[in-house]
């Protein structure tokens, strides 16, 4: 069970935010939505070894990934552009093994806390950019790329993270 209440500094008790209390299954639909920090990262293409399993990231985002802002440019329809988007949902982020390290969701299900960069804890969508998390101005476009060449594009920043939350 997850405690519901902290004590603020003059020692009266604040209820503690969503994400800390409730699990990804207990959350409404805003609150699910929120968790997504606006990094991007998942939306970049990744490479998988059909022996071994191993994924390795790419700086190729999907075609709908704006770039800058790090935001789907069709997010309600981006299954009918791009038919192999995947929806993370309650199920699949127990499924997904490629979750970045700093993902929302992935740290809720896991009972950690968010980053101090997060939207959520910050206050400010801007802060996941400045603390130089997400995907902006480190990616291209995965139109007019060839499947063949995404090896040329390979890259190991979606998984490093410092511990003091940034990159």
């Amino acid at each position: 069970m997850r405690p519901s209440k902290t004590a603020d500094e003059t020692g009266a008790a604040e209820p503690l935010p969503f994400w800390k209390t409730k699990t990804l299954r207990e959350m409404t639909d805003g609150e699910w939505e929120s968790l997504c920090d606006g990094c991007g990262l998942c939306c970049l293409n990744k490479l998988e070894d059909w022996e071994t399993g191993e994924i390795a990231w790419t700086s190729i985002r999907c075609q709908l990934l704006d770039g800058e802002s790090c935001r789907c440019s069709d997010y309600e329809n981006r299954q009918a552009t791009v038919p192999d988007c995947i929806r993370l949902t309650v199920e699949t982020v127990d499924e997904i093994t490629w979750l970045p390290p700093t993902c929302g969701y992935r740290l809720v299900r896991d009972g950690q806390d968010l980053y101090w960069w997060h939207p959520l804890v910050s206050g400010d969508p801007a802060t996941v950019h400045q603390a130089g998390i997400s995907a902006r101005g480190r990616t291209v476009s995965e139109t007019g790329i060839d499947v063949e060449d995404y090896e040329d594009y390979l890259v190991t920043w979606p998984l490093e993270v410092d511990p003091a939350g940034g990159r």
